[in-house]
């Protein structure tokens, strides 16, 4: 008798089946899915992985993810990084500041005066002209002065 790598509870099989039916899945937790299901149906690691293309140890990490957090191991957990910094709302901050009046003196907004004038503003508590420069850059927004005194955007 083969040895059945994984036996889904009846409620978890049950949700993966509506889950491949309904829903809209990244290939990643589309591939889990087939993965848990194949090795449910008794295959062999070798037969699933063939059947899938994946590797073995990536079949056998499924199926210790599975028997250890049941289904919750489908979707990535959080990853450690560096939080945003720039959000929408400071972004459209930057974007509104830049269209409005230069200040006395000077002909156009530089992206140093951007970042000095949003500290000095109390907008943000410190942030650097090429901080303010990837904000705009993402908001396709370009520092360049029109013959009406208005900013191209």
């Amino acid at each position: 008798m083969k040895k059945q790598h994984v036996q889904l509870k009846v409620e978890d099989r049950e949700l993966l089946a509506i889950k491949l039916r309904k829903e809209t899945l990244s290939a990643k937790v589309r591939n889990r899915i087939l993965g848990l299901q194949a090795l449910d149906r008794g295959l062999s690691f070798q037969a699933a992985k063939q059947k899938l293309q994946i590797s073995h140890v990536t079949l056998s990490n499924w199926a210790k993810k599975y028997h250890e957090n049941g289904l919750d191991f489908l979707q990535d957990k959080p990853r450690s990084g560096r939080p945003i910094e720039i959000d929408g709302t400071l972004r459209a901050k930057i974007t509104a500041l830049a269209c409005s009046k230069t200040p006395e003196g000077y002909a156009r907004w530089s992206l140093r005066l951007l970042a000095d004038r949003l500290v000095e503003l109390e907008i943000c508590e410190k942030i650097s002209h090429t901080d303010v420069g990837r904000a705009l850059k993402k908001a396709n927004f370009n520092l360049i002065e029109k013959d009406s005194g208005a900013l191209e955007k």
